[in-house]
């Protein structure tokens, strides 16, 4: 499943001076995500204020890379037209063991049936030159 992806032309991130960190560490195949210094809650998506308590003592913290599908759709078609290629494909919310959801791919077939809760772990994928995280069952 994995080599249907890694031969994509497809656009890369946005990349920002809140989510450099991110990117830089997926590269790593590193998975890390912000804490707050002062509530001690994670967040995710890479920002300058916890959301929690508005502190801006966020840092960047090593993280599981571990989460629990929360629901899916498949894509059959794609709003890119490089992402066709695949189609169709999974994309999940995954909520991650340190409290935040996440966008992301998912690497399951796209005819399995998928069940909220399903155990899922970050895998890296290069595509183009750019490596993004994709999550895949632990089961």
């Amino acid at each position: 499943m994995i080599e249907k992806f890694e031969n994509l032309t497809v656009p890369g991130p946005t990349v920002t001076p809140f989510t450099k960190p991110f990117w830089d560490a997926v590269a790593r195949q590193e998975f890390i995500l912000q804490k707050c210094k002062d509530c001690g809650e994670w967040v995710f998506y890479p920002r300058s204020h916890c959301p929690h308590c508005l502190s801006n003592q966020l840092e960047w913290t090593p993280a599981s890379g571990k989460g629990k599908l929360k629901t899916w759709s498949i894509v059959h078609r794609p709003g890119h037209p490089a992402w066709a290629a695949v189609a169709p494909y999974a994309l999940g919310v995954v909520e991650l063991e340190e409290g935040p959801t996440m966008l992301t791919h998912l690497l399951v077939d796209p005819n399995q049936e998928f069940k909220i809760g399903l155990p899922l772990k970050v895998k890296y994928i290069k595509i183009n030159e750019e490596w993004l995280p994709f999550f895949e069952s632990i089961e």
